[in-house]
């Protein structure tokens, strides 16, 4: 037993935290703000957009902005936690948020003046507009410090014991779906005030501060630098009150390769799965607002309740039915269980209907709520420590490139065709249900 214990320390690198009491909080709460950031605009967007001259296709093309840009920043920024320090990076991705959002703002002063039209039979009729544009830039700009989600991961990975991993990354998924609670209800509220698409915006500004604030004052370091022994200057400025904190290890520093972390076992495998599972997500992330305005004539508000439901139902299934199934089953089973219910929430989406649009809600939640943290956990064992923040970067990626090919694919179907646009993400995420299974074997070589 004990020389097992020794071989995966050699294989996954020495870490002072692993074990240790540390409190999660300060964490959550800023994964909550980031993601209630996000959420606050996700109700009223697709508006904005049309009345900006923009239709279908230019929402996909404006939401894949972020995942376009996150493709590039999230594996430089991943990598750079590695080496710098999870607390640092985080730092980087927020303020690099809260600009984007100042940014956003001040496209909605500028004068709508056209910059060119387009009237297509697949893309469709569109002015492509000066505050569109600058919207543009300010989704870009924020997806290219946009590595907080796979650096957080990884901050998550590293303080956590391998038994407690399924659990603290649902209480991350938990955080993360409070936040699309509260930001959708916000979002609803703040657009009826008498500053219109604005108040959600700075709502958006004043919670992204908070995360900064939050980053700067309560989140710990939780990388080290490597001292291997005191030196007499060090002795000195500890005598006059400058200490130099020491570390308790001697991690390596060493810039990890994206060529070298692709050949870790299985990893290229997990990587393409969450390039599927992402791509019929963001199909449904477009085709949905689209869908609600157009079949089922819902407004901004009847938007922000359709997510805050849904937002509900994740926690419940979070925060209840996660911890308790993730002790009788694996890891592997949740996903695979997960996958199936998800696919099935697709589905039930094509007719239109009310009724069956709010039960899909249900089979989102049990798919998503047990999916979802359960193949994080398992990507995090595979990773190992040594090169954790650099698997989540280039995971971000793959998610990024699917996101960035669904988000736009999603308009452009939906466009094409209507309410079927769902069967395809269904398709996709049962694609994902069959090469799920594969990773019962996976999960038995990572307790070798």
């Amino acid at each position: 037993m004990k020389k097992d214990q020794e071989s995966r320390k050699q294989k996954d690198g020495p870490y002072p935290h692993e074990g240790e009491n540390i409190s999660l909080l300060p964490l959550l709460a800023v994964n909550f703000i980031g993601t209630l950031g996000f959420s606050i605009v996700l109700p009223f967007l697709v508006f904005l957009v049309n009345r900006l001259g923009g239709n279908a296709f230019i929402y996909g093309l404006a939401s894949s902005m972020y995942p376009a840009f996150q493709l590039i920043g999230a594996p430089l920024l991943g990598r750079w936690s590695d080496i710098y320090g999870r607390k640092k990076i985080l730092f980087l991705s927020q303020l690099g948020t809260l600009l984007s959002w100042i940014i956003f703002l001040g496209a909605l002063f500028l004068p709508v003046l056209t910059l060119f039209k387009v009237d297509s039979k697949i893309l469709g009729t569109f002015a492509f507009t000066l505050p569109l544009a600058v919207l543009f830039f300010a989704r870009a700009f924020d997806g290219l410090t946009g590595g907080n989600v796979s650096v957080a991961n990884a901050y998550l990975a590293d303080v956590t014991v391998e038994k407690d991993r399924n659990r603290n990354f649902g209480k991350m998924s938990i955080s993360s779906t409070l936040g699309f609670i509260v930001g959708p209800a916000l979002a609803g509220i703040l657009s009826v005030t008498q500053y219109g698409d604005a108040a959600p915006v700075l709502g958006a500004i004043v919670i992204s501060l908070i995360g900064t604030l939050l980053i700067i004052f309560y989140l710990p370091e939780n990388k080290e630098c490597s001292l291997e022994k005191p030196t007499a200057t060090e002795n000195i400025q500890k005598f006059f009150g400058y200490e130099i904190k020491a570390c308790r290890t001697t991690r390596e520093t060493r810039k990890p390769t994206f060529r070298e972390v692709l050949k870790l076992p299985n990893i290229p495998y997990m990587l393409g799965l969450y390039f599927i599972i992402f791509l019929g997500f963001n199909i449904f992330y477009t085709a949905f607002p689209l869908h609600a305005i157009a079949v089922l004539n819902w407004n901004i508000a009847q938007m922000g309740v359709y997510f805050t439901v849904l937002s509900a139902l994740l926690v419940i299934v979070q925060g209840t039915v996660l911890p308790r199934a993730s002790k009788r089953y694996s890891d592997a089973t949740l996903i695979i269980f997960g996958s199936l219910m998800l696919g099935t929430n697709f589905l039930l989406l094509i007719p239109g209907n009310l009724f069956l649009t709010y039960l899909s809600t249900g089979f989102f939640a049990l798919g998503d709520g047990l999916m979802w943290p359960s193949f994080l956990s398992l990507l995090s064992k595979i990773a190992g420590r040594k090169f954790q923040g650099t698997v989540q970067g280039l995971a971000s990626s793959f998610g990024g490139l699917a996101s960035i090919t669904g988000l736009i694919l999603g308009g452009l179907l939906y466009e094409l065709l209507a309410g079927a646009s769902f069967l395809i993400a269904g398709l996709v995420i049962y694609a994902a249900f069959l090469l799920n299974f594969r990773l019962r074997h996976f999960e038995e070589e990572t307790k070798r």
